[in-house]
């Protein structure tokens, strides 16, 4: 009962993270103008995305413009678009994974094996999709402090951290903490077995590693009993037994 509220957890962690790792890509707010030293115009406002830039006036009107090629772009950016896409796929395929391992799901009768190991596949990809949200938005978060402090550069050059880099980063926590839930609970149970019992060395039992199967019965001749003279106290008034000596009343009689 505890690992499907957990599961549940998890599923719900990774869908959070998949719509924030979405919204990151679309938006078009990675790197924002700043307003700083003698720049007083702040009813224009631009913005730079992984698609397209825009423009916004008096936060009424914004026009925005697709890139016109790929190859024109800042090196984090190009690689921004193909990590993100790459982790809305992990994510999108763990969590359809994941549907089909939950115990609350009858995809899989009957097998908890399976369905445990069908969790923790889905829980790696989700940390792959953690891994491939974290590293496009914290390298681009460190493009922008380097060049806002680079002196080279003038001030209407320099830009801020955008709205999608938090998000990027509060998504990349929720993929982290439902994958590492998938996984966590899952080995748990996998390490969980039938009780042993353990013996002491210097017990003279053995431990036998398959059980003991039952063997077939064979039915041993019986022999016949053997009568042994019993002892009493008492003396008995009968002397005959046999001999294979004849005694000397036996030869008396035969000669009369």
């Amino acid at each position: 009962m505890a690992n499907s509220a957990l599961e549940l957890v998890g599923l719900i962690l990774t869908l959070a993270g998949l719509i924030g790792a979405a919204a990151s890509t679309g938006m078009p707010m990675w790197r924002v103008t700043a307003f700083i030293g003698e720049n007083i115009i702040v009813f224009e406002t631009r913005f730079e995305g992984l698609w397209m830039n825009c423009y916004r006036q008096a936060n009424i009107r914004m026009q925005c413009k697709v890139y016109d090629s790929l190859l024109a772009l800042p090196p984090d950016l190009q690689a921004a678009r193909g990590l993100m896409c790459c982790s809305l796929a992990l994510g999108g395929i763990g969590l359809l994974i994941s549907m089909v391992g939950l115990q609350c799901t009858s995809c899989i009768h009957n097998n908890d094996r399976a369905k445990r190991l069908v969790l923790i596949i889905a829980g790696s990809l989700v940390l792959m999709a953690c891994i491939c949200v974290i590293i496009p938005v914290s390298w681009t978060g460190h493009v922008i402090i380097r060049d806002f402090y680079n002196p080279l550069l003038i001030d209407a050059q320099r830009r801020e951290l955008g709205e999608a880099l938090y998000i990027g980063w509060v998504a990349s926590a929720f993929f982290f903490a439902g994958g590492c839930i998938f996984i966590c609970c899952n080995l748990q149970s996998e390490e969980k077995g039938p009780a042993r019992y353990v013996y002491s060395r210097n017990s003279d039992y053995m431990a036998y590693p398959q059980p003991l199967q039952p063997q077939q019965m064979v039915l041993l001749p019986q022999t016949q009993p053997q009568f042994q003279p019993m002892l009493s106290r008492h003396p008995s008034t009968v002397y005959s037994y046999s001999s294979r000596h004849p005694s000397e009343r036996g030869w008396q009689i035969s000669e009369h």
